[in-house]
């Protein structure tokens, strides 16, 4: 996996998987990096920091832990500055959705808070349901996120009981499809505007079902024109 946005210049890598050639020196420039799930998107600059030995490296568009997909990253002071105009861009996610049951996370890193155990609907009840989130769409933000509230995160709140008050706010669903489904799991693909949360997504169509739902599994494939196909995999981070 290998290849750096025509702002920064090219990796060393040339076909997927070349790994070694990848963890060579990087140079300044904005790369397309792979983030395996587990870390963290800031273990993700440390390490570029540490393949690059430059310490100003910055991320755009933050994935959680549980994550993976392509994470955009910036190494020198002339191409950090860049890095606003990629939280603009829409996104595609493929994400898989546990039905049945919704977490106080939105995702299998939290504790349910409500199980449905109920045999689901059918595929075409679904795929019904998913078409009334394409669109403007009003949604809260999870409780669970980096939303500051009067100069607190609210997963700061969160993690103390605290439910922080969270207004919805206005994305857009440009697509969104079923990939897969047998219940308890649905898996989809979407692409949204920014600021858009799979997490709530997932909630909210688990709640529009009936059902309950938190995401077991997410991975981003694009932003603009990046793509999951073309991105640099990091030596160590699997």
């Amino acid at each position: 996996m290998g290849e750096v946005s025509s702002l920064g210049k090219r990796a060393s890598g040339k076909s997927n998987g070349d790994d070694a050639k990848n963890n060579m020196k990087l140079k300044h420039g904005i790369y397309n990096i792979y983030k395996p799930p587990g870390p963290t998107s800031h273990d993700m600059v440390d390490q570029v920091r540490k393949l690059s030995g430059e310490q100003r490296v910055g991320h755009a568009g933050t994935l959680d832990p549980f994550a993976e997909g392509i994470l955009i990253v910036a190494i020198g002071r002339e191409y950090t500055k860049k890095l606003g105009q990629f939280l603009k861009q829409d996104k595609v996610y493929k994400a898989t959705i546990k039905l049945g049951a919704e977490s106080d996370t939105g995702d299998l890193t939290g504790n349910i808070i409500e199980a449905r155990p109920q045999l689901g609907h059918g595929k075409r009840e679904v795929e019904r349901i998913l078409k009334s989130f394409i669109g403007e769409i009003e949604q809260v933000p999870p409780a669970f996120s980096a939303i500051k509230i009067k100069g607190r995160k609210a997963y700061e709140l969160a993690r103390k009981g605290i439910m922080p008050d969270l207004k919805p706010r206005r994305v857009k669903i440009y697509s969104l499809k079923v990939l897969k489904y047998r219940w308890p799991y649905l898996e989809i693909e979407t692409r949204v505007s920014s600021g858009t949360y799979i997490r709530s997504l997932a909630r909210d169509i688990g709640q529009a079902l009936k059902t309950g739902g938190y995401l077991e599994k997410l991975v981003r494939t694009k932003i603009g024109r990046f793509d999951i196909k073309k991105s640099i995999k990091l030596l160590g981070l699997d």
